[in-house]
């Protein structure tokens, strides 16, 4: 295979350009992939401060406490993909859904752009929505809980 440095140093601008950590493009059976060293990240726990009662830092702990549970969750909706999550299709209109909805399998979801192609995410199972993690027009990465199912 032939490397294209430019095709390379174009993509990895694309990267910068988009916010993603990674881009992998391919033409028939050659394919290229830039990836901004996701592999060399490690992930260290998170120092959460102690709170009095008071502290208005108490639901941002119960928030990280809520996503760690939702993400082992088995109704958890995750990404596909990388892109934009939106709630609703289209600006103004109402969302696809909201917490205590009652959803069938295969209902929209929400919907993710990639690459300027709206992607709708569809409820594999029936159930009642618990929660919605993320919010309207908001970048999401492959794996993020987007909501709950149960």
């Amino acid at each position: 295979m032939k490397i294209d440095s430019d095709a390379i140093k174009e993509l990895a601008t694309l990267l910068d350009d988009t916010g993603l950590n990674e881009i992998e493009v391919a033409d028939g059976d050659q394919s290229i992939r830039v990836s901004k060293g996701a592999a060399n990240v490690v992930a260290a726990p998170a120092v959460v401060p102690i709170a009095m009662a008071s502290d208005p830092a108490i639901p941002q702990q119960a928030s990280v406490s809520t996503d760690l549970v939702a993400h082992s969750h088995p109704g958890a909706v995750k990404s596909p993909m990388v892109g934009t999550a939106y709630l609703q299709p289209e600006p103004g209109a109402p969302s696809f859904v909201k917490k205590g909805d009652s959803v069938n399998a295969g209902d929209t979801l929400v919907i993710i752009e990639a690459m300027k192609v709206m992607n709708p995410i569809k409820a594999e199972k029936s159930g009642t929505v618990t929660q919605v993690l993320i919010e309207d027009a908001q970048p999401v990465e492959f794996g993020d809980v987007l909501l709950v199912i149960e």
